[in-house]
């Protein structure tokens, strides 16, 4: 609806579109003595800076339209413009001529004037709504290296981001998602270095989705994975400024979403989510251990319960004798099979692990370690258990902390109950049945057209540079070239001919 020349008719518009909302502020009033002139000036209480529309509307507003007084205002479009190029003290304004954008506006944070006799409003940047600020990381907390996180605002994310990447090519487009919560969402790419035909992708995928609300990133990942069957994660969440940017000088995207401190990265392969910032900010010998030993970490985690069915129930042969004594003894008086005490024992540690999140911080830490301790003994004691099993999915659940990423570990923890089922019913054979599923399933996921298990697959394409990043991470001056995310015109990372001839000179 087109913004009427006649004041009333638009202040009754919005009187009707924010009927029953105490918290939007609205106030006609007339400038001038001789010939006063009506405005009229709408915000939302406490998503605006109030000092900013005191001084830098208001104050000017007054002073700008004074010396219209004795004239006929004949032009109220000179004035509109006169106000707008002199009369407000920021840089940040901008003209509307749709009522339903200047509603958008003022839902968003800005403050909107109207002034009688003129076909459009001045929308005037007044954001200014509290937020924590820049808060330390906790889920991707690292020893070295920044301590920085995202917050729940969008504007602050970017900065965030930009202070990394001081870059003219660095483009932030914007999109706004969602039919009535309007979320606003900032896609963060290098122009050239990014795959375009992925960035076309990113943005056709976004702009279909249609839904009420997107109230966190969550909605976003699960709108525009390509699989949503898969339990494992096909895009990268990250908390952490310095690893977004990362990926951003990678050639991938950045997805901000107003309202969540996690920022979304595409495309992402099974390899990226094993790797930490720590990783290239330490020595390339000790990360490189470092990530041996996440790899055998999570193989052992969703290994490790299906693995001791196998083997305890249908190959103990397998075992040394010694070990299979101590087994066969442990489980003597123990009245359940060994299916039945791994799925009890791994469905207790994982209500321990919820109730641990639940909980209040040192609360839910302390309810982790004693409940599992207790329970653990008392299961034993009890005869439910045998004390290797406690073993078992204690070293099944320490395995899979040392994962870096949360979403992955999710995926890793529901798998594992397939090799269980499968180890069960077949022994060895159903084990290495249940690997051959997931990596079956694993090799049919692709994240925007890479290869989920690049570069352990198809590395060929580029002749297997990404190995230097996979599970050994080799020296920075070894890695060249940027992974298979970039534009192929754009994989040169670094010009190596200039530290080679320093160290020439040296």
């Amino acid at each position: 609806m087109n913004i009427s020349k006649i004041l009333d008719e638009n202040i009754s518009y919005l009187e009707n579109a924010f009927l029953d909302c105490a918290d939007v502020i609205k106030r006609k009033f007339p400038v001038g003595e001789e010939n006063p002139i009506n405005c009229y000036v709408i915000y939302i209480d406490n998503m605006t800076n109030k000092s900013d529309i005191e001084t830098c509307i208001m104050r000017g507003l007054i002073w700008q339209l004074h010396k219209y007084d004795s004239k006929l205002l004949s032009s109220k479009d000179k004035i509109f413009d006169d106000f707008k190029n002199s009369g407000i003290i920021t840089a940040d304004i901008k003209e509307a001529t749709q009522l339903e954008d200047a509603t958008l506006s003022v839902m968003s944070g800005d403050t909107v004037l109207f002034i009688d006799g003129v076909d459009k409003v001045m929308v005037v940047s007044t954001k200014g709504w509290d937020n924590r600020g820049v808060p330390e990381a906790k889920t991707e907390a690292v020893v070295f290296g920044s301590k920085e996180a995202f917050s729940e605002n969008i504007r602050t994310n970017t900065v965030l981001i930009r202070r990394r990447i001081r870059d003219v090519n660095l483009k932030v487009k914007q999109l706004v998602v969602g039919k009535r919560s309007k979320t606003d969402i900032a896609l963060m790419y290098l122009d050239d270095i990014v795959r375009k035909e992925i960035l076309e992708e990113v943005m056709e995928k976004i702009n279909a989705i249609d839904i009420d609300a997107i109230l966190d990133i969550g909605y976003i990942e699960q709108f525009i994975e390509d699989s949503d069957a898969s339990p494992f994660p096909q895009l990268e969440t990250t908390e952490r400024p310095d690893k977004a940017a990362s990926a951003i000088l990678e050639g991938r995207i950045a997805i901000v979403v107003d309202n969540s401190p996690f920022v979304l990265i595409v495309p992402s392969t099974m390899n990226v989510f094993f790797q930490s910032s720590e990783d290239y900010y330490q020595k390339w010998q000790i990360m490189s251990f470092t990530r041996i030993l996440r790899y055998i970490a999570g193989f052992l985690s969703i290994s490790l319960p299906g693995l001791y069915i196998a083997t305890a129930v249908y190959h103990p042969s397998m075992l040394p004798m010694d070990l299979t004594f101590k087994i066969a003894g442990s489980r003597a008086n123990v009245p359940f099979p060994a299916v039945i005490e791994i799925l009890i024992m791994d469905i207790a540690f994982e209500l321990l692990k919820e109730a641990g999140v639940r909980l209040p911080g040192a609360i839910g830490s302390t309810i982790g370690i004693v409940g599992g301790i207790i329970i653990g003994q008392s299961a034993v004691d009890a005869g439910l258990v045998s004390p290797i099993v406690v073993i078992v999915i204690a070293l099944t659940g320490i395995c899979s902390f040392t994962i870096p990423n949360v979403a992955l570990v999710s995926g890793f923890r529901l798998s594992k109950y397939l090799l269980i089922f499968t180890s069960a019913c077949f022994g060895l054979f159903g084990f290495w049945i249940g690997i051959l599923i997931l990596l079956i399933h694993l090799a049919s996921l692709k994240s925007f057209g890479i290869p989920y298990l690049f570069p352990f697959v198809s590395g060929e394409i580029n002749n297997f540079r990404d190995m230097k990043d996979s599970i050994i991470r080799f020296p920075l001056c070894k890695m060249k070239y940027r992974p298979i995310f970039a534009s192929p015109k754009a994989d040169i990372r670094f010009n190596k001919s200039k530290l080679v001839n320093q160290k020439k000179r040296e």
